[in-house]
């Protein structure tokens, strides 16, 4: 089995991360695609860019700086993974990404938007995921934080 495990270095990832790898723990035989997706470069970016390599690999070493944390502690768990960073939209990006890899499922973060964010932004990623992926997504419910102060830090991972 192949899961999606898209990722974006903050702290609720690796909640992420850990929850893929307790399923491997308990006798999932399965490898990852560690994912990234960047923000496509604005439009003042390409006009303004001498080279537009320059811009798709600062997307793609930032992309893979997020994914490091994620990917030592696959590494550590000596599962098999590989990676992917992609721009776009994330999820139309992650399906590109579902259909490219040949993945059979999705396992990501849940995080609660407001009701306004969430009508801005036409849903939230997980939501949107959730209603067009052709594989089943395993939404993991971000961890019980006690402490406001560690909540404030989360969300500013966000």
């Amino acid at each position: 089995m192949k899961i999606l495990l898209p990722v974006d270095g903050t702290e609720l990832s690796l909640h992420e991360t850990r929850f893929a790898l307790r399923l491997i723990q308990e006798g999932l035989r399965a490898s990852f695609v560690l994912a990234n997706v960047q923000e496509p470069a604005s439009f003042y970016e390409m006009v303004t860019a001498q080279d537009p390599q320059l811009i798709e690999n600062a997307a793609l070493e930032a992309g893979e700086d997020l994914m490091a944390p994620s990917a030592q502690l696959l590494q550590e768990a000596g599962v098999e993974y590989e990676t992917a960073v992609i721009s776009g939209d994330p999820a139309q990006a992650m399906l590109e990404l579902i259909e490219i890899h040949g993945c059979d499922m999705v396992v990501m973060g849940s995080r609660a938007l407001g009701l306004i964010r969430r009508a801005l932004e036409g849903g939230s990623t997980s939501q949107r995921l959730v209603q067009d992926s052709p594989v089943p997504v395993l939404l993991v419910k971000p961890p019980v934080v006690e402490d406001a102060e560690e909540l404030e830090e989360m969300d500013e991972g966000v």
